[in-house]
């Protein structure tokens, strides 16, 4: 990878890190009986993962999956627990990577359908590895929680349409 390269991922990479970090932390905080304060910050991830996979295109895009869950897992191990890290871990990096492949196949439809379907797919593959893996056994209510934390999700991924739209502009495709 060239020197600027680097330079460019480095803000993905860290936005990502500190999405994934930060809502391992919160995931451990009920708001409710059926949902985490870390719903509320985990899909803006999906946001990054979109706006550079549309920026540097897929394998770029792994790229910065890959580092993020590095750093993000060494990190979560620290700030939330080896559990919480290493159900996040696994569940991030297949639905990150579920994302990338589905938002990239559906790049030329309509500007909304590839974030939308993609982070939609990802999410429910996300949730349910995070959640069964995470606190199955624990006694926390995990299907209830993952089942409230999916429907925000959801909601936050039509929400998320917005910024990117308006990123759009701003992030435009790298000539090949």
């Amino acid at each position: 990878m060239t020197r600027h390269a680097i330079q460019d991922l480095a803000v993905p990479v860290l936005a990502m890190t500190v999405i994934v970090v930060a809502s391992n932390i919160l995931v451990q905080h009920p708001v409710n009986d059926w949902l985490t304060w870390g719903a509320l910050s985990y899909p803006v991830s999906f946001l990054v993962t979109d706006l550079t996979n549309r920026r540097f295109g897929p394998a770029l895009a792994r790229r910065v999956v890959y580092v993020g869950f590095v750093l993000a897992v060494l990190l979560s191990v620290h700030f939330a627990g080896w559990r919480i890290a290493l159900a996040s871990g696994s569940a991030f990096l297949a639905a990150q990577l579920l994302d990338i492949g589905v938002f990239h196949r559906l790049r030329q439809g309509a500007w909304w359908r590839a974030p939308l379907v993609s982070s939609s797919a990802a999410s429910a593959l996300d949730t349910a590895l995070f959640f069964s893996l995470a606190f199955a056994g624990t006694g926390v209510p995990w299907v209830t929680l993952g089942l409230g934390d999916f429907a925000v999700k959801m909601g936050l991924a039509l929400l998320m349409l917005v910024p990117f739209r308006a990123l759009m502009l701003v992030v435009r495709a790298r000539p090949a």
